[in-house]
Order: C-alpha cells, then sequence, then structure tokens
C-alpha cells in the first residue's frame, strides 16, 4: 500500500510541475515576468515565480517535501500558505488569468491577492 501512495504522491508532484510550467507560459504570454525552474529531468520539483508589477511576487515550490505560497511586496512576506491552501490559491491565480480580459487582469490579480490577504 505505501509503495503504491508514494508513485501517486511522485504522479502527482510531477502533474504539478508540467503545470506550474506551463502557468508560467501563460503568464508570459500575457505580459507578465514569470518562471518555472525545475532541477533535473525527473519533474520532482520545482520553483515557479511571477511579478505581478509594483514590487508584488508570488513563489510557489513544490518538491517531495512540500508545497508552499508565498506572496511577497516590497521584500515583505504577506502571506504563506502551504499544502491544500497553497494549491487553492495558485489556482485563483489560474482562474484570474483564464478568464479576465487582457486589460483587467492587473487589476483583478490586485484585487485577489487583497482578498486573500484578509483571509489570513
Amino acid at each position: 500500500m505505501f509503495i503504491r501512495l508514494a508513485q501517486q504522491h511522485r504522479q502527482f508532484v510531477q502533474n504539478l510541475v508540467m503545470t506550474l510550467q506551463a502557468l508560467a507560459i501563460a503568464l508570459e504570454g500575457r505580459g507578465y515576468l514569470a518562471s518555472c525552474y525545475t532541477c533535473g529531468g525527473e519533474m520532482n520539483s520545482a520553483s515557479f515565480m511571477v511579478s505581478l508589477g509594483d514590487d508584488h511576487l508570488i513563489r510557489f515550490l513544490v518538491s517531495d517535501y512540500g508545497i508552499t505560497w508565498t506572496e511577497m511586496r516590497d521584500d515583505r512576506e504577506l502571506m504563506k500558505l502551504e499544502g491544500a491552501e497553497a494549491i487553492n490559491q495558485l489556482q485563483d491565480l489560474a482562474d484570474l488569468i483564464k478568464y479576465q480580459t487582457p486589460s483587467s487582469e492587473s487589476e483583478a490579480i490586485h484585487s485577489e491577492s487583497s482578498q486573500a490577504k484578509e483571509r489570513v
């Protein structure tokens, strides 16, 4: 049973890494500074970052050891989430990009970020 769970976890991390790479490409296509770095070809960890402007930075880290979402402004940490909450926040970011028109994206992302801070 544990071997099966370990394999499922590895597949989950690999899928998440591939999704982060796709999100970084989509964000770059919309004019945001975004990157997704992986270590080696095994896709078992990634560092995803996106700048939302005005010194507003999102960092999402995934590895076999855990998942974290960190939001910073002016080099100060505003919010740090782990696990499922971090993934939910990533989904909120992806949804905003997916459903917003290019001219209103920046305003919507800043608005969503403010709402997320209120939840914490």
